[in-house]
């Protein structure tokens, strides 16, 4: 597969030691096939939008329709965050995103958090989104939920199976990627757009909830919403298997997040004006509701779980392929074992099997033990820990700016890429903030857990650099 950069744009990179070619090249093989702008837009898309846009109405209902302004100003944020990624892309577009970004601005240590960091989160990501799945088969296939070890066996398929599709290459997990964004996004835009046919403003509810000051109720809802938005790095994660990425990454980043920001927020409105307030808020499933009220019948409980199964189905082909991303990267630059760096049918498989047995041994360890509450606080700490690459990735922006790097910096618009930065950089911190103090605390051991593998891992480059 030609992995050669196209023709650069005039601003692209050619100084001060960054590197102009993507990847080394892959084998020609027709199982790796390069992403192009659609699909790119469909893992962005597909990582974003999970399984948890299915209950987002009747969490933050409780705060009444101000939520939807929290909606807004969270869009804005990651906004900025995708453009900021867009313009990194186009001066670095190599497989790694975050990692590749704060490696090249503030050297191997930086790199390495922003890898071990993402990586974590990415593999215990992927067990929670299994065992949300179970519930989801619950509803279809009622057997599934009888026992704690078939729904252990359930959780254990919906991981492979995604697994198996990036062992058969990026063409197949390009194809998965697609039908399942068509899939899923089916119904939610049935209701997101259809719905507001059956509207009615009365059902509403209060603008604001009793006791609550507006910045109060809309940092509250925030706290909730904020990590709907994870996967907004996904183009610049894989860029090294997008077509031309110096301008496919950025335009797939903010194609992808303005669709998946249109389906939350219209949907989330339409439930709201479809049911009445109480019911929103004690609603366990409300879209399924709201297409009970849309076609007058109740199926839609069946329908919304099978939406809901192909989500998380999706979101898991894609975050199996980000999660071997990050090592990638850092495997090639001396900073994980190199092991991870074997690469077969453009993905690094090594890096998937990995990352699918440690969210297979949590899961396990899940329903064996049934700690719930550990669970959550580990799902928890990863959503902090998802912040440390976003924090690293916009001051590598703002730090070339501070520099004037000439690769990087449009004087023409240096103004608004610098608000933009530190508007991106604004907008991790808030991450940080809404994640909460405990999982901030947990969050910190994580990282300074990985510091040890820093250690050890270069330790064995100045070792291999000694002579003999």
């Amino acid at each position: 597969m030609d992995r050669t950069p196209g023709p650069q744009p005039a601003d692209a990179p050619h100084q001060h030691g960054v590197l102009d070619a993507p990847d080394e090249p892959d084998e020609r093989s027709k199982h790796a096939r390069r992403f192009g702008l659609p699909i790119a837009t469909c893992l962005v898309m597909g990582n974003i939008v999970g399984g948890g846009i299915f209950l987002l109405p009747a969490s933050v209902a409780p705060y009444g329709t101000i939520a939807l302004v929290a909606f807004g100003v969270l869009t804005l944020g990651a906004l900025a965050l995708a453009l900021v990624f867009g313009r990194l892309a186009r001066r670095d577009p190599r497989t790694g995103g975050p990692y590749v970004y704060a490696r090249e601005a503030f050297g191997d240590f930086a790199g390495f958090l922003a890898a071990w960091s993402y990586w974590i989160t990415a593999w215990v990501s992927n067990a929670a989104l299994a065992v949300i799945a179970v519930g989801y088969l619950g509803v279809l296939f009622p057997a599934v939920v009888e026992h704690k070890w078939s729904m252990c066996l359930a959780a254990l398929v919906v991981q492979w199976l995604p697994g198996f599709a990036n062992f058969a290459g990026t063409r197949y997990v390009g194809a998965v990627q697609l039908v399942a964004t068509v899939l899923k996004f089916a119904p939610l835009l049935l209701v997101a757009i259809g719905g507001l046919f059956f509207f009615d403003s009365g059902n509403l509810g209060p603008f604001l909830a009793d006791g609550e000051s507006p910045l109060g109720a809309i940092s509250a809802a925030a706290a909730i919403l904020l990590f709907s938005y994870l996967g907004v790095e996904s183009a610049a994660m894989s860029a090294g298997e997008v077509r031309n990425p110096r301008r496919n990454v950025g335009r797939a980043t903010v194609l992808g997040l303005l669709c998946a920001a249109v389906v939350y927020l219209l949907g989330t409105l339409a439930v709201f004006g479809m049911l009445p307030h109480e019911q929103v808020v004690s609603s366990t499933a409300p879209f399924s509701d709201a297409v009970n009220v849309m076609f007058d019948g109740t199926w839609g409980g069946t329908l919304v779980a099978w939406a809901a199964v192909i989500s998380i189905i999706g979101a898991l082909n894609g975050w199996t392929l980000l999660s071997a991303q990050a090592p990638y990267a850092a495997a090639k630059d001396g900073l994980f074992p190199q092991v991870f760096t074997h690469k077969a049918r453009g993905v690094p498989t090594v890096g998937v099997g990995v990352t699918v047995t440690l969210a297979s041994l949590l899961t396990i360890y899940q329903y064996a033990a049934g700690a719930d509450g550990v669970f959550t606080l580990l799902v928890t700490v990863t959503t902090f820990m998802a912040t440390v690459p976003y924090l690293l990735a916009a001051a590598a922006q703002i730090y070339h700016l501070l520099c004037g790097r000439g690769d990087l910096v449009n004087r023409g618009r240096l103004a608004a890429d610098s608000l933009i930065a530190l508007a991106a950089f604004g907008f991790s911190m808030w991450l940080v903030a809404g994640a909460g103090y405990q999982p901030v605390y947990q969050g910190v051991l994580f990282l300074f857990a990985g510091v040890l593998v820093y250690a050890w891992m270069s330790a064995r480059k100045v070792r291999a650099a000694q002579p003999v």
